[in-house]
């Protein structure tokens, strides 16, 4: 398996100046228009220079830029979700466990999308420890039976996601920013472990009754939208017997972006 080598952002994020949490979450998108984007590393380093130059603050938490994230998926026994969204039905859900490593907060979240491409969040704290089990907590079992489809009872792990993201917001505070970068998955159920090496994924979230900066920067470094799951990708990437006929060409293009050929272990 190639070794991942990743540039380092230091010189590139010391060049946006910060914003704190408090600060982005007055960022209200009332009218939200969100696009993923896929790219590699060398082509963030541009970006976050333009980014830098336009004025787009980055935000820090615990005196960092670059945040740690660690994610544990939820799935039926059947991969429903997955399925649901492989199968293209359009309204679909998402369960998930993700702990926010630099603040140590850890959320149960729900995350719906509904018929017009729409998707909402409904998290709840929870303690590290139930990170991988929160059966025994009766009130997240009840934020899941009311919030989901599913029952605890239902469910269960199926893929650790661990990656950095860097998020951004623009100087008029109508549009933030994720960049994920060091993609990192195992899946629980097979065993098997694969990174998407140098690949960065992007989502803009963007109030779509004002222009958007980033668009522009993203188009002149020749980045286009994309639709991509890391879900759906690292399902299909570890685990062979899952029908995923329709995210195969996603792997391609992850493959064809950062010159290489991703390798499962």
């Amino acid at each position: 398996m190639p070794t991942d080598t990743h540039i380092s952002f230091d010189k590139a994020l010391e060049a946006l100046k910060p914003i704190t949490l408090e600060e982005m979450d007055s960022v209200k998108l009332l009218n939200r228009i969100d696009s993923k984007y896929l790219t590699n590393e060398s082509t963030l380093e541009a970006i976050l220079a333009d980014a830098a130059a336009a004025g787009y603050r980055a935000l820090v938490v615990e005196g960092k830029k670059l945040n740690r994230y660690n994610s544990v998926y939820y799935d039926t026994d059947g991969l429903r979700m997955f399925y649901d969204h492989h199968n293209r039905r359009l309204v679909r859900q998402k369960v998930r466990c993700r702990t926010y490593v630099e603040s140590g907060m850890t959320f149960l979240e729900i995350k719906r999308k509904n018929n017009k491409g729409r998707t909402k969040k409904k998290r709840m704290e929870i303690p590290l420890s139930e990170l991988m089990d929160f059966s025994a907590d009766k009130a997240a079992c009840d934020f899941l039976a009311d919030k989901s489809w599913f029952t605890v009872d239902q469910l269960s792990p199926v893929l650790d996601t661990r990656f950095a993201r860097i998020t951004l917001v623009n100087p008029a505070m109508t549009e933030r920013l994720t960049i994920d970068t060091h993609l990192a998955f195992t899946n629980f159920r097979t065993g098997l472990s694969t990174t998407l090496q140098d690949a960065v994924i992007i989502e803009l979230k963007q109030d779509g009754r004002a222009a958007s900066q980033m668009k522009n920067i993203l188009l002149d470094h020749r980045v286009k939208p994309v639709r991509v799951s890391k879900y759906c990708v690292a399902l299909t990437l570890t685990d062979p017997s899952a029908k995923s006929g329709r995210f195969k060409a996603k792997i391609r293009k992850i493959e064809k972006t950062i010159g290489n050929k991703l390798v499962v272990l």
